[in-house]
């Protein structure tokens, strides 16, 4: 099986800091994380200078302030990103970020970034959706907030204007998400009925639905990370601290390797068990040459070493061609 591609979402937390934005690299690769990714976007084109902020949004920041005024203050600016890139690429962690109007993708495109990252409050943002196809970059979709046909008209924008690599993420836009509200299951009903690669992009305050949807069998997980939950700023409250995202990376690269291939035969660690935990057909007491073997004659103990269990049926009523002591393995 592929392996899952790990997105460690640093977003806003850097709090409009460069050298937070640094260390938040730092942990992701201390983490083993495939990526790190931030945001790109102009307050400008993101948002109406008035317009209210999320319910969780004013429990994190200044409630005085517009969500404009919040979003200037965590813009990164072309030399940040720049800087973010390089640091990046010195230490081998791919870097990722979401454009959230098509300036901010064109920039993108430009840096020479693999992969585009279009965010759940976009999906049904149709001149986005469109560039961020004809970029011939891969594309990772976020579905949170959204049903399933605005999932299905969004591929279908993105496939018309030549996406070919389209992986769509199951996604809950509450920070932080309860987990009665995750249906991880909506993950596979996606990738059956969308016909496209899923996974998971988790806003939980945990990590267990994220190692549960690698159970499931997700492509592709994204987790929320932060340098400290209780720093100001509207998502540190439903990120991982990097201890809690580095266990969570280890738990997933457990659950890949647990998954494995689908197929039952012995593995290699447990085939030298065989001989030691299977049985052998072996006198049950002193049997004499020429007596039959009967049911009252033989048994199955261990080891494994000997005739199988499951020939005892043709054993029966054969005659012993010696004596047999005790416990002793039955010959034919």
């Amino acid at each position: 099986m592929n392996k899952i591609f790990l997105i460690a979402e640093a977003g806003v937390n850097h709090n409009g800091d460069i050298e937070t934005a640094r260390k938040l690299v730092d942990a992701a690769v201390a983490a083993e994380a495939d990526a790190v990714k931030f945001q790109t976007f102009k307050a400008e084109t993101l948002v109406c200078r008035q317009a209210p902020k999320a319910a969780y949004q004013m429990e994190t920041t200044d409630q005085k302030e517009s969500q404009f005024e919040m979003l200037k203050k965590l813009e990164l600016t072309p030399q940040m990103h720049e800087e973010l890139m390089a640091y990046c690429r010195q230490k081998h962690i791919m870097f990722l970020s979401t454009p959230f109007d098509v300036d901010s993708l064109h920039y993108l495109v430009e840096c020479g970034l693999e992969i585009i990252k279009i965010p759940s409050g976009e999906i049904t943002n149709y001149p986005l959706l469109r560039e961020a196809a004809k970029s011939g970059k891969k594309l990772i979709l976020s579905t949170g907030m959204s049903d399933l046909e605005e999932i299905r008209s969004a591929v279908e924008v993105l496939k018309e204007y030549g996406a070919e690599d389209v992986t769509v993420l199951h996604c809950n836009t509450e920070y932080p998400t309860p987990y009665s509200d995750v249906n991880l299951k909506a993950m596979r009903t996606i990738e059956e009925e969308i016909g496209v690669a899923a996974g998971y992009s988790d806003h939980t305050p945990g990590m267990e639905a994220a190692i549960a949807a690698a159970a499931l069998g997700a492509s592709v997980i994204e987790k929320h990370f932060t340098l400290d939950r209780n720093m100001e700023g509207p998502d540190h409250k439903a990120s991982l601290e990097p201890d809690e995202l580095a266990e969570m990376i280890r738990a997933v690269r457990h659950v890949e390797q647990a998954l494995g291939d689908g197929r039952k035969t012995p593995s290699g660690s447990e085939k030298k068990n065989m001989p030691i935990a299977r049985k052998s057909i072996v006198a049950r007491c002193g049997i004499k040459k020429g007596e039959r073997f009967t049911e009252e004659n033989l048994t199955a103990k261990r080891p494994g070493t000997g005739i199988s269990p499951m020939r005892w049926n043709e054993l029966i009523g054969q005659e012993a061609k010696r004596d047999f002591a005790e416990d002793e393995m039955i010959e034919l």
